[in-house]
């Protein structure tokens, strides 16, 4: 436990962290990857070029400075965290490595006003929130490993099927190589994909949500890849899925992972709304709905075409096997042949003449999509606890001002 002063100290830096936070956390990934390159193999190096990851962790790093004095406030967050963790095989001795990194970049950064008691109460801090992710990653990769089917760290799947969705769109169904049975999971989890694309200095681990309900012999992800432009990059590991991983080879996953998932006990009806690739988990919620419950369902996908949209034959076939869901398709772009259900964006006014209003709402998708279908669902006044959604990479904050969803 804290002592008061130390508590008093951590709360009095909170006004601090909202000014300098994002340039303490990248001075911290600077320094701690210039001392240990070999963390490299780990974390996502296109979330740290494009400033996700500095950004999440200044946030998760406010948040815990803002509740010290009741962490368990905060438990959501670390749980979340710690799933990503688990998944990436982050170990008990990776933290102090962090622990030191990050108040060497808080004193870097605030130079004479990072006093040494100020430094000292952030160590005792550290060392406090570190055993409380220390503790969450322990029990989650005991329950990973002892589950039937599962295992810690990972483990080699062979491409069983590599299916191609749409032109930028494609499947791939992983059969353990081991012969031996596979960890079920809940709807909305993800596993991690292991690569070293050739002329990569480092390996890249990916998260990729399940695309199909669980109790198969195989695991399936649905992968967009990502070409790049102007602004950004082509994604590697998502090109090197679709250009050199073929039908017989091998993949090292993690076991599935993520709080992101379906809350069946309930019989109320459900929403699930999707943009783009974001429908991967939503396809894993919809078949088990389908397969397990009587709920009414309905489920929009949002897509900047026809030829953008993913598993459009599948869904359609779903839909007419079971009158209890209804589906609707929205173009950013469309034409007379495409017979979406609306053109342009989803909003407020139309969603709330489809959906019954007592639903429970999951949705995923590109950030500006999930802004604008969060403040349609505050504005048709969706209680928040009926609101759930999953953010593709480090978490962030859909509560600002909409975007345009393009």
């Amino acid at each position: 436990m804290l002592d008061s002063r130390t508590i008093e100290i951590i709360k009095s830096t909170v006004p601090v962290l909202e000014v300098h936070g994002e340039t303490i956390t990248r001075t911290f990934y600077q320094t701690m990857f210039k001392n240990h390159p070999e963390l490299l193999n780990i974390f996502n190096h296109a979330n740290q070029r494009q400033g996700k990851q500095p950004t999440a962790l200044a946030n998760a790093v406010y948040a815990a400075a803002a509740n010290i004095d009741a962490l368990e406030r905060i438990l959501p967050v670390v749980r979340g965290i710690a799933h990503k963790h688990r998944a990436l095989g982050i170990l008990p001795e990776h933290y102090p490595i962090v622990g030191e990194n990050l108040l060497g970049a808080i004193k870097t950064v605030l130079g004479e006003a990072a006093t040494d008691e100020i430094i000292e109460a952030w160590s005792k801090a550290y060392g406090i929130i570190a055993d409380v992710f220390i503790s969450v990653e322990s029990d989650m990769y005991e329950h990973s490993e002892q589950l039937p089917g599962g295992w810690r760290g990972f483990r080699r799947f062979i491409v069983d099927r590599k299916v191609q969705e749409t032109a930028e769109a494609t499947s791939f169904y992983l059969v353990p190589q081991d012969g031996n049975p596979i960890a079920t999971y809940e709807p909305g989890q993800y596993i991690t994909v292991k690569v070293k694309p050739e002329g990569q200095e480092f390996t890249h681990l990916r998260h990729y949500s399940l695309s199909t309900a669980p109790g198969a012999a195989y695991y399936r992800i649905t992968v967009k890849r990502e070409d790049g432009d102007a602004n950004r990059p082509a994604g590697i590991v998502s090109t090197y899925l679709h250009q050199r991983v073929q039908e017989g080879d091998i993949l090292e996953l993690s076991a599935p992972a993520g709080d992101f998932t379906l809350n069946q006990n309930l019989q109320s009806p459900v929403t699930l709304i999707s943009g783009g690739v974001g429908l991967t988990p939503m396809i894993s919620m919809l078949e088990t709905l389908l397969q397990h419950s009587e709920r009414e369902i309905v489920y929009i996908h949002a897509a900047r075409s026809r030829e953008h949209h993913i598993m459009k034959e599948h869904v359609e076939a779903l839909a007419a096997d079971f009158p209890r869901l209804k589906c609707y398709t929205v173009y950013e772009t469309s034409t007379a042949d495409d017979l979406c259900d609306k053109s342009g964006y989803i909003d407020a006014t139309w969603l709330s003449t489809i959906v019954p209003l007592q639903s429970d709402f999951y949705f995923c998708g590109p950030v500006p999509f999930m802004q604008a279908i969060y403040h349609a669902l505050h504005e048709m006044n969706v209680p928040e606890e009926n609101i759930h959604y999953e953010f593709f990479g480090p978490a962030g904050s859909l509560d600002s001002s909409a975007s345009n969803p393009n």
